[in-house]
C-alpha cells in the first residue's frame, strides 16, 4: 500500500490559532507559496482564517523553479484576482519589491488615510505559508540582517515574532503550518519532495519513485546526467530499477535508502536543474479560487 503523508503537530494548530486573533492588527497578508509546486504548498485553512484581509501571493524559491512554468502560474493566479510577486528571496531588490506590491495592493485604503491627514504610516503585515517555504530567508531580506532563524528544514519557526523594515514594513512572521489532512496524496509527496514536511516521517524511497516519474516524463536528462547513467536508462528500467541503478552509480551497493537521501538532497539544493512539478491544469490539492 503507498504511503500515508500527513504532518500536523500541536504548533500548528496553535498558529492558526495566533493568526486569527491577530488578523485584526494587520492591514495585508503576505501569504507565500513555493514556486516548484505552486498548489500543493497553499494551505486552503488560510482562506478561511484570513476571510477578505488584503493578499499578496509571494512565489518563493523562484531560482529553484522552472521559469517558463513560474510565468504560467503567476499569469494563472492573478487571473484567480490575487496580487503575485516571484522572485528569489535573497534578491538585493526583494524589500523594494515586495513594499512596492503591498503598497500597490493598499493604494486605495491609503489614499483615504492621506485624505484624513495620516501620512507615512507603516504598513502592518502578517507573514504566512507552509513549512520551510522560505519565510525566514525573505524576513531577512526585508529587515536586511538576520533576526529570523532560516534553516533548510521544516519547522524552525515556532512562535510569533514582530519584525520592522526599512522600507517601513512591520511583520508579524508566523509558523510555518500545514493542514490536518491532505485529500490528494499527490501533496503529500510534493511537499515531501521539497523539504515542507520533516524526513523522519516520510519514506524516502517512495517519495524518490515519485519524484522520478515526474523526471521521467518531463526532465529525464537531468537524471542521466546528474548520475551518470547511461542513455538508454529511462527506456530500459522502471523507476524502481532506475533507483537501484542510481545506488549503485552512487556507491552505496544495494543501500537504497541511502541513495534516496542524496537524490532527494540533490533534489533541493536545485543539483538536478530548476523544475516545477505541478501546472494549473493538474487540478491538484483543494484550494478554493481566490474571493
Amino acid at each position: 500500500m503507498a504511503q500515508i503523508i500527513q504532518w500536523f503537530p500541536g504548533h500548528m494548530a496553535k498558529a492558526l490559532r495566533l493568526m486569527r486573533e491577530n488578523l485584526k492588527y494587520v492591514d495585508i497578508v503576505f501569504e507565500l507559496v513555493d514556486a516548484r509546486i505552486p498548489l500543493s504548498s497553499r494551505n486552503p485553512e488560510l482562506d478561511e482564517v484570513l476571510g477578505q484581509k488584503p493578499r499578496l501571493l509571494i512565489m518563493t524559491k523562484t531560482d529553484l523553479a522552472d521559469p517558463e512554468r513560474t510565468k504560467i502560474w503567476k499569469n494563472y493566479f492573478e487571473n484567480q484576482g490575487l496580487a503575485v510577486v516571484a522572485l528569489d528571496t535573497r534578491g538585493h531588490k526583494t524589500p523594494q519589491i515586495i513594499t512596492k506590491a503591498a503598497r500597490t495592493v493598499l493604494a486605495d485604503k491609503w489614499a483615504a488615510l492621506e485624505e484624513k491627514g495620516v501620512k507615512d504610516k507603516p504598513i502592518r503585515a502578517l507573514v504566512a505559508g507552509i513549512p520551510n517555504v522560505g519565510k525566514s530567508t525573505l524576513l531577512n531580506h526585508l529587515v536586511t540582517k538576520n533576526v529570523a532563524i532560516t534553516g533548510d528544514r521544516p519547522g524552525v519557526t515556532k512562535k510569533l515574532q514582530w519584525l520592522k523594515t526599512p522600507t517601513n514594513l512591520e511583520l508579524l512572521d508566523t509558523p510555518g503550518v500545514l493542514w490536518p489532512k491532505f485529500e490528494d496524496q499527490r501533496v503529500g509527496f510534493h511537499l515531501a519532495m521539497t523539504g515542507a514536511i520533516k524526513d523522519q516521517l516520510i519514506n524516502q524511497d517512495d517519495v524518490v519513485l515519485a519524484m522520478l516519474a515526474y523526471f521521467r516524463e518531463y526532465a529525464p536528462n537531468a537524471i542521466i546526467e546528474r548520475y551518470h547513467l547511461p542513455a538508454e536508462a529511462w527506456a530500459t528500467n522502471t523507476d524502481v530499477e532506475l533507483l537501484l541503478l542510481i545506488t549503485q552509480k552512487l556507491g552505496f551497493k544495494d543501500d537504497y535508502d541511502r541513495a534516496a537521501e542524496r537524490i532527494l538532497i540533490d533534489l533541493r539544493r536545485g543539483k538536478l536543474g530548476p523544475y516545477t512539478v505541478e501546472m494549473p491544469a493538474d487540478n491538484i490539492g483543494m484550494v478554493n479560487d481566490a474571493k
